[in-house]
């Protein structure tokens, strides 16, 4: 993504007068550093960072000049302060179904295989590979970067929508694949647990089970150290629902009434 870009990305220019104070302050500049630096009162360089977003690019400029710093790397420090995203639009996550390849490519990035990772694994052509990494910078789900380096833009805690484009995809034409297997393998699982707890434990359980994905998510990434043959593809499917197999809701008896109260007989 362009400084351009970024900027155009930004909620407001408030966020780059922000990333300058913080610059500012992690080069243990002051104030009076940067007004003897502009050649201003510093009373006047207080109110131009204090103001919304009212900053001159010339004065940005002689600014990053003396943080010995380029545009494109306030850039990135202001795309690098915004909080990641926690999920897609109906619109972005439509866009990214829409094309198979364009699907796998987000895949890719979001289990953060390198370029070349992807090139050697799969049919893309390196102009369509790079082309894709753009749609997806487009998109928000990354920033693309020199040398076909990209950084993610979306949170640890990231998820599809859960009845958005991609996962109505998932469930059509993917679920019933993986399941299809046997899960005999030596090192494959299959653990079906019903069962009813207190509500005030659900939450426990969910975050201990976003806890096994994101162990199982950072296990693939401190992995590519290894050599090809020294790895295999797996999918953790995790999953957690309040539900009754229809087959056996059917047998259930009608739940227990409230008990009554109690009616004293007098004599």
């Amino acid at each position: 993504m362009s400084a351009g870009d970024t900027l155009r990305a930004m909620s407001s220019s408030r966020d780059l007068i922000e990333a300058l104070k913080r610059e500012l302050k992690l080069a243990g500049l002051t104030y009076a550093d940067a007004a003897q630096h502009l050649g201003m009162a510093e009373s006047s360089v207080k109110r131009m960072f204090a103001s919304q977003g009212d900053l001159p690019l010339s004065r940005i400029d002689e600014l990053l000049a003396l943080l010995k710093m380029d545009f494109a790397d306030l850039a990135r420090r202001v795309a690098d302060a915004q909080p990641a995203r926690q999920m897609l639009s109906e619109a972005q996550e439509q866009a990214v179904v829409a094309d198979p390849k364009l699907l796998l490519m987000a895949s890719c990035c979001l289990s953060q295989w390198s370029f070349e990772q992807i090139l050697a694994t799969y049919r893309y052509e390196e102009a369509e590979a790079v082309r894709m990494l753009a749609q997806l910078d487009r998109l928000g789900v990354i920033e693309l970067r020199p040398l076909n380096r990209y950084r993610l833009l979306v949170a640890k805690t990231f998820r599809w929508r859960p009845d958005g484009p991609v996962m109505r995809f998932f469930r059509q034409h993917v679920v019933q694949d993986y399941f299809d297997g046997d899960f005999a393998g030596e090192s494959e699982r299959l653990l079906l647990v019903h069962g009813q707890i207190g509500e005030a434990q659900i939450a426990a359980f969910n975050e201990r089970l976003e806890r096994v994905a994101q162990d199982f998510a950072q296990q693939h990434v401190a992995d590519q150290r290894l050599s090809a043959a020294q790895r295999r593809p797996y999918t953790l499917l995790v999953a957690m629902r309040s539900w009754w197999f229809p087959a056996f809701e059917v047998l259930r008896r009608s739940p227990t009434p409230p008990d009554l109260p109690r009616r004293t007989i007098r004599a």
